[in-house]
């Protein structure tokens, strides 16, 4: 499972798709909901998402093991620094483990300060570096400490996430480096709407791996996130750092919002559709986020039919 994952990462057409849990003990709506539009059969696998912005959700490890249950496809699970402690962390990759929940998304995590439960504080012993650290340990056997596990776990594989947007390219090239130093083996970036953006990230990332001795199977994935609605254009430009959505794409959906809600969408659509494709005519690996409209993604999808 998980080494067919790798191999088309490294040397082949790349699509996961983005789940992100509930608020319910119940996870199989979202399961239901991507088997009946099919996207099972037309993603490689999944990621899950960790209580982003700080709101509790379900069990991003426990929705993993229940993707990979379902549809017999890999599923990537979102751990952050945010919530536990390394002696926490390190526990829950021994159980992930022995569940072959074996891709870990390493996240610094939202502030916690954004949480929805009360009086809540983040534990942040550091950023995500410290949990790539961990996995690097138990692959090889040994846990933080360097005290030899009782059984060797089975590979573990770590990915990071990084912005796809900085008004200093430097800074960008820093974090690169930085993760790729630290072992992950595919970066996931932040949603990407212009090609000349793309271009840039592959370039940086391509220099950062010539300056790092090790890890050159290392691969960039583009995020992407389909924009249909002038306020989500508006929303990302504005309050998520790291994501440019072009000027002329909110002129072009302003305009058609006045003149309808309907050529607002179809606009947008079109916009999204045309900057996927050549994203993934440029660089196929990719990773698509919906904030689970999974029929926005299926759309998206299949133009690659």
């Amino acid at each position: 499972m998980f080494d067919e994952l790798i191999q088309k990462l490294k040397n082949d057409n790349y699509l996961t798709l983005e789940t992100t849990p509930k608020r319910s003990p119940i996870f199989d709506p979202i399961l239901d909901r991507i088997e009946e539009l099919g996207l099972d059969k037309k993603v490689d696998g999944f990621s899950v998402t960790d209580s982003p912005l700080a709101k509790m959700k379900y069990s991003s490890l426990f929705a993993a093991l229940k993707l990979q249950q379902k549809f017999n496809k890999p599923a990537i699970a979102t751990m952050s620094m945010r919530d536990k402690n390394k002696i926490a962390l390190q526990s829950d990759l021994l159980g992930a483990n022995d569940l072959n929940i074996r891709a870990i998304l390493a996240l610094t995590g939202d502030s916690a300060s954004a949480s929805d439960q009360p009086k809540t504080k983040g534990v942040f012993e550091s950023n995500s570096t410290l949990l790539l650290d961990m996995i690097k340990c138990f692959n090889g056997g040994i846990d933080y400490a360097g005290q030899i596990l009782d059984a060797k776990p089975k590979p573990i594989y770590p990915f990071a996430v990084m912005n796809a947007y900085a008004k200093n390219p430097k800074n960008l090239f820093k974090r690169i480096k930085l993760k790729l130093e630290h072992g992950a083996i595919g970066i996931i970036t932040q949603p990407i709407y212009s090609i000349e953006n793309a271009k840039m990230l592959l370039e940086l990332f391509d220099k950062a791996k010539d300056e790092v001795s090790h890890n050159k199977d290392a691969q960039l994935i583009f995020g992407f996130f389909p924009v249909t609605k002038l306020k989500t254009a508006q929303f990302l430009t504005s309050h998520v750092p790291g994501i440019y959505v072009p000027k002329e794409w909110s002129e072009k959906l302003y305009n058609a919002k006045k003149i309808s809600d309907i050529e607002q969408e179809n606009v947008g659509m079109k916009l999204s559709k045309d900057i996927f494709k050549k994203l993934h005519d440029m660089h196929p690996k990719i990773h698509i986020m919906s904030a689970n409209n999974f029929l926005l993604a299926k759309k998206i999808i299949d133009i690659l039919d």
